[in-house]
């Protein structure tokens, strides 16, 4: 027969814990027969049961978990007929049935905003007297002051009475009631749905299964539920180490479990809510009527290629279609998650200590990119009762050492960590969780471990070892020069800088012990020395030492980082070249050359000297030539002073004017000695 099924987006999600984890059918109920708990905190809920005919199911959860279950719901029937429906009261159901009352109290009005609504109706009050009439309005009217400055408004409720208006303070009335027997109805009916609706925390989905005969249904949906949690326990005082680890799981909902199948997913898939249960409204645009006028100007954009707008239809059919996969994808995930595995993973299992006595529970197996671990017997767990399962029970890969931190270390003594270098051999991915480690018979400590896929390494601290002491000291090295060029006017210098950190660690026990030093990586940097390492990761080297009984261990650790040089050769000063130039570390060609560019740097200082020499020598002339020509505005050309005067200032006239010839070939000198070196500190390669 053809089975029908409702998909309700059956996407993972986190919600508050659910209420109630039966579905009735009549006088009948469709119990838990499947669980899969999810580390991210959801969990997969699976009814199965029997019915006959057309059969109606309600589900039962907490008014916050309504998105969940319309978000995820899947409903199972292979009976024939019309297809399965779901029905609901709508979370505004109250509002609305509210605001369709004659006294709309959907809002939590106050008395003034009763009486505003209810214009021209007959009322009666004691204010103190009774009094009867018509609701005319509400005013507000300013009274006072408050100590803020504010204005402080009261109420007035106008009554149209026989006598005329009464004008009656909303602070005076004691009492009042409706003369309409109707809205005293409504109000009386207001109240009870606001009072119900306040003391019912559930919310029902009546599932609809029209069909004919006996047949199996079922019923399941994704819903948040209390992370599973694992914790581990390690002996490593046995001669194979055993390795076990519980599964806690926590039944919060107000049913209980009895004998369902129960799966344990590890992994992190995408969850999120969705708002699902309460309705939404958009706003839409209001129009003008259709109605005959005169037309408008409008102008068209010019069009596209018709092949271009098809190959953007097609990508989008094509973007649709992987989100109705996606959607698939998601719900088969879930379905295997929630299988039992078909075999169990062939892990080993330990034959020493107390810890073997146990035997682990669940087999595990793949569940799309997650690890399922299935528990082999039904599970039964009382509502709001919480248990341990044994998850995995037997022998790990495991060597006990130490681990000195190269950072902690550095200029302080520090003792190593008490640590173990464990393999996943268990057969199974295995999730984070703590270690509590035994070691000769007695509680060693406590680790903590991230994900441990199969087959990887990892290691555990838990604890340190106090007859155990080391140090750390940084020796920066030096520089030295691997590459030097010449290109373009530029000089490249390449060196090789050294860095050494020397460890020195003590042992006062009498027994050697396996050392691991993690030493941190240098950014860019080449490890020299040693030449080979236990395992690198993004930050750090770990090496293995043996550290003898009451021994001492001396480790050095070099790397090389590359540091470039460049120098520009035209900015710089003689005496700067000249330093390259008589550095033994750099090659005896670029030597020479910078040599011969220090000679020519000399010959265009002297000719810049003797330049600004002539222009300090003119200026002082000039200087001399403005007195003496001040001196003769003073006596006169007629006195004989006054001609020793004009004698003089002609000699100065053609000295300044030597000068200026003079000047023009430094001036000359100059530039041609700079483009001499410029172009010779162009021309260098090397």
């Amino acid at each position: 027969m053809k089975k029908s099924i409702i998909f309700i987006c059956a996407v993972f999600f986190s919600a508050a814990l659910f209420a109630q984890n039966s579905v009735s059918a009549g006088n009948a109920e469709l119990p838990v027969k499947r669980i899969a708990l999810f580390s991210s905190g959801v969990g997969y809920f699976e009814h199965s049961g029997t019915v006959s005919g057309s059969a109606e199911l309600t589900l039962t959860f907490e008014a916050s978990m309504v998105n969940d279950a319309l978000k995820s719901l899947v409903v199972g029937d292979p009976g024939q007929g019309a297809s399965p429906s779901v029905s609901y009261p709508s979370e505004d159901t109250l509002i609305r049935t509210l605001q369709s009352l004659g006294i709309d109290l959907s809002r939590n009005p106050g008395t003034a905003e009763i009486f505003a609504s209810q214009r021209g109706a007959e009322i009666e009050v004691s204010a103190p007297n009774p009094i009867s009439g018509r609701i005319l309005g509400v005013e507000r009217r300013a009274s006072a002051r408050s100590a803020f400055g504010d204005i402080v408004q009261d109420a007035f409720l106008s009554l149209s009475t026989n006598e005329g208006i009464r004008i009656i303070a909303l602070n005076d009335i004691a009492s009042f009631s409706f003369k309409d027997p109707a809205l005293n109805a409504d109000l009386k009916r207001a109240l009870d749905l606001i009072a119900a609706n306040r003391t019912t925390r559930n919310r029902s989905l009546l599932v609809r299964l029209p069909g004919s005969g006996n047949r199996t249904v079922s019923l399941s949906y994704v819903i948040a539920v209390p992370v599973w949690k694992v914790s581990y326990r390690l002996d490593l005082g046995q001669q194979r180490p055993v390795f076990q680890g519980w599964a806690i799981i926590d039944n919060n909902s107000d049913t209980d479990w009895n004998n369902v199948e129960l799966s344990l997913v590890s992994g992190r898939p995408v969850s999120f809510i969705q708002e699902l249960y309460p309705p939404y409204y958009f706003s839409r645009p209001t129009l003008p009527l259709a109605i005959a006028g005169s037309a408008q100007a409008e102008t068209y954009a010019g069009g596209y290629d018709r092949q271009e707008e098809a190959l953007v239809m097609r990508e989008r059919a094509l973007m649709n279609d992987s989100a109705v996969m996606y959607e698939m994808y998601e719900m088969d995930t879930m379905a295997k998650a929630a299988a039992p595995a078909a075999q169990s993973a062939g892990r080993s299992t330990g034959t020493t200590g107390n810890l073997s006595s146990v035997q682990a529970a669940a087999t595990g197996s793949v569940a799309g990119d997650q690890f399922a671990f299935t528990v082999k017997n039904p599970v039964t767990l009382n509502r709001r009762q919480s248990a341990m399962i044994p998850l995995v029970n037997g022998s790990m890969r495991a060597v006990k050492t130490l681990v000195l931190t190269g950072n902690k270390a550095l200029n302080s003594s520090i003792h190593p960590d008490l640590s173990a270098e464990l393999t996943n051999t268990a057969g199974m991915k295995l999730p984070a969780g703590p270690i509590t480690v035994f070691d000769g018979g007695s509680y060693a400590g406590d680790a903590l471990i991230e994900f441990f896929g199969e087959n990887d390494k990892r290691f555990i601290k838990y604890g340190e070892d106090l007859s155990v002491i080391g140090t750390a000291a940084l020796d920066s090295g030096t520089r030295i020069v691997s590459t030097v060029t010449i290109s373009g006017g530029v000089m490249m210098i390449n060196r090789r800088q050294i860095y050494e950190r020397t460890y020195t660690v003590k042992n006062t026990a009498s027994e050697s012990k396996r050392l691991i030093i993690e030493h941190p990586v240098t950014n860019n940097s080449t490890l020299i020395e040693p030449a080979n390492y236990l395992e690198k990761t993004d930050s750090l080297y770990r090496f293995e030492q043996t550290l003898r009984a009451n021994g001492e261990l001396s480790f050095k650790v070099k790397e090389e980082v590359p540091v470039a040089e460049r120098i520009v050769l035209s900015a710089q000063r003689t005496d700067s070249l000249l330093a390259y130039s008589t550095n033994q570390e750099i090659p005896n060609n670029v030597r020479t050359a910078l040599a011969r560019a220090v000679e020519l740097k000399r010959k265009n200082e002297a000719a810049v000297q003797t330049q600004n020499e002539l222009a300090a020598r003119r200026t002082r002339l000039v200087t001399e030539q403005d007195r003496i020509r001040q001196n003769l505005n003073a006596v006169g050309t007629g006195s004989d002073l006054g001609k020793e005067y004009m004698r003089r200032m002609t000699d100065l006239d053609n000295e300044i004017e030597g000068l200026n010839k003079e000047q023009e070939k430094a001036v000359e000198l100059v530039r041609s000695t700079q483009k001499e070196f410029d172009d010779y500190i162009a021309g260098l390669r090397l």
